[in-house]
C-alpha cells in the first residue's frame, strides 16, 4: 500500500506539472511593467495585489513575472478562488522583507497564498529578513512572534519548485490545510541559533511531497503537524536544523492523527535530531501510525533515531501527565552513521501508553568509532538484521 500510495503521488506530481506546461502559454503580468521597481527600497506590495487581482480574473492561465532585480515587499496576502486554475509566479529575481521587526509585527505570513487551486511558484528568492526577530528574542525582551516567509492555506494542487527561502523571522514555508502540493529543489537557509525557523512545516494536509531540497535552519527541518496524512519526503538534506519531525503532537486534547509519512533516501548533518517523533506529556486523542523512515545517513546527530512521549521545551506549559498520543507502525530500515552522542536510539515511551509495532531492519549507529546505545521506555517491538545498537524493544 504504500509503494502504491507513492506511484500515485508521484503520478500526481508529473500530471500536474504536465498541465501547467501545457497551459503556460497564457498571459503573463511583468510586475516590472506594472510600476514595481528593482531598487529593493519602493514597496512593491501594492504592484504584486494588482498583477494578482488580473491573473486571478482571468478566464485562462496567467502568470506573475517577477524579473532579475530585488524587490521591496511590505507583505503580500494573494486570496482565491479564482476564476482559473493555472497561476504561475515566476521569480527570476529577490523579494526582500522589511529588516524592521515592527513592519509585520501583527502580520502571520508576509506572503501568503489561500483557498487557491492550481498554483506554481518557480525559482527566485524570498528574504524574510529575520535577523532584527532573531536578536530580539535572544536578549530576552518582549518581541513580535514574527512572520512566516511563505504560507499555503486551503489550497490544492500546487507546485513550489527551485524556491530559496532564507532569512524567515520563523517558519519558512507553510503548508496547511492543503491538497496536492509538490514541494520540488527548495532551499531554506537559516543560521543554526535561529528560533523556531522551521524549514517546512505541513499540517492538515494531505497528498504532499517534498523532494530534492537542501534545508540549514534553527528548528526542525522539516516538521510534520496533526492532520497529516499520505506524506513522502525523499533526498532531502538537512543540517544544521532539528531534523524532520513529526510532531509536536498533542498540544491539544482533541486533534486529528498524523498517518502514512514516508522519509528516505535523506541525509542529515550535524543536526540536533534525525528522525523524531515527539508528543507532549498530556492527554490527547491524536496518534501517528504507519510511518516509515528509510534508507537514512547521519553524520554527527545528536538524537539519530527518537521517539520522545514526553516533549517540553524549556520545561514550560507541561501538566507532565502521559501522553495520551498513540504511536504505533513505525519502521526504521537502512539508517546508518554516527552519533554526536552515546545514545544513538532512544525510544522514550510512558507505560500507560507505549509505543507498539516499532520495527528496526539494518540499522547500524556508531559514537566515537564504537557502536552507539540504546535506551527504551515501554517501547514494543522487533528487529530484523544487523541492528547496532542492539534492540531494546520488548
Amino acid at each position: 500500500m504504500a509503494l502504491y500510495g507513492t506511484l500515485m503521488l508521484i503520478l500526481s506530481f508529473l500530471l500536474l506539472l504536465l498541465l501547467n506546461h501545457v497551459l503556460a502559454d497564457g498571459l503573463t503580468f511583468d510586475i516590472v511593467s506594472l510600476g514595481a521597481k528593482p531598487d529593493g527600497k519602493t514597496d512593491a506590495s501594492s504592484v504584486l495585489q494588482t498583477a494578482w487581482v488580473k491573473a486571478c480574473d482571468s478566464t485562462g492561465p496567467a502568470t506573475i513575472h517577477v524579473p532579475i532585480g530585488t524587490f521591496y515587499v511590505q507583505s503580500g496576502s494573494f486570496n482565491g478562488p479564482c476564476k482559473n486554475n493555472a497561476i504561475t509566479i515566476r521569480i527570476d529575481g529577490t523579494l526582500v522583507a522589511s529588516s524592521e521587526i515592527q513592519v509585520l509585527a501583527k502580520t502571520k505570513a508576509w506572503i501568503g497564498f489561500k483557498d487557491v487551486n492550481g498554483l506554481s511558484i518557480h525559482g527566485g528568492v524570498i528574504d524574510g529578513k529575520g535577523s532584527g526577530i532573531w536578536n530580539c528574542k535572544h536578549s530576552g525582551n518582549n518581541c513580535p512572534d514574527g512572520a512566516r516567509n511563505l504560507e499555503i492555506i486551503n489550497a490544492q494542487n500546487v507546485i513550489i519548485n527551485g524556491l530559496a527561502s532564507i532569512n524567515s523571522q520563523i517558519f519558512n514555508i507553510v503548508v496547511h490545510g492543503c491538497r496536492n502540493v509538490n514541494i520540488q529543489g527548495v532551499k531554506v537557509s537559516d543560521p543554526g541559533d535561529s528560533p523556531n525557523t522551521d524549514g517546512i512545516h505541513v499540517q492538515e494536509s494531505s497528498d504532499v511531497t517534498i523532494l530534492s531540497s537542501n534545508i540549514g535552519t534553527g528548528d526542525d527541518c522539516i516538521s510534520i503537524g496533526p492532520g497529516t496524512t499520505n506524506l513522502w519526503i525523499e533526498s532531502v538534506t538537512c543540517g544544521p536544523g532539528h531534523g524532520i519531525s513529526i510532531g509536536s503532537l498533542g498540544r491539544s486534547s482533541d486533534e486529528p492523527g498524523v498517518k502514512n509519512v514516508t522519509v528516505t533516501s535523506s541525509t542529515f548533518t550535524g543536526s540536533t535530531n534525525g528522525v523524531r517523533i515527539k508528543s507532549w506529556a498530556r492527554p490527547s486523542n491524536g496518534f501517528a501510525t504507519d510511518i516509515h523512515f528509510q534508507h537514512i545517513t547521519l553524520d554527527n546527530v545528536k538524537n539519530p533515531i527518537i521517539i520522545d512521549q514526553n516533549y517540553c521545551p524549556h520545561d514550560k506549559g507541561c501538566p507532565h501527565q502521559d501522553s495520551g498520543v498513540k504511536i504505533s507502525e513505525v519502521t526504521y530500515e537502512d539508517i546508518k552513521g554516527t552519533s554526536a552522542t552515546e545514545i544513538g536510539v532512544k525510544f522514550d515511551c510512558n507505560p500507560t501508553n507505549p509505543c507498539t509495532g516499532l520495527t528496526l531492519e539494518d540499522i547500524k549507529v556508531t559514537y566515537n568509532d564504537q557502536i552507539a546505545k540504546a535506551s527504551c521506555e515501554s517501547a514494543k517491538g522487533t528487529a530484523s538484521g544487523v541492528v547496532e545498537p542492539a534492540s531494546c524493544l520488548d
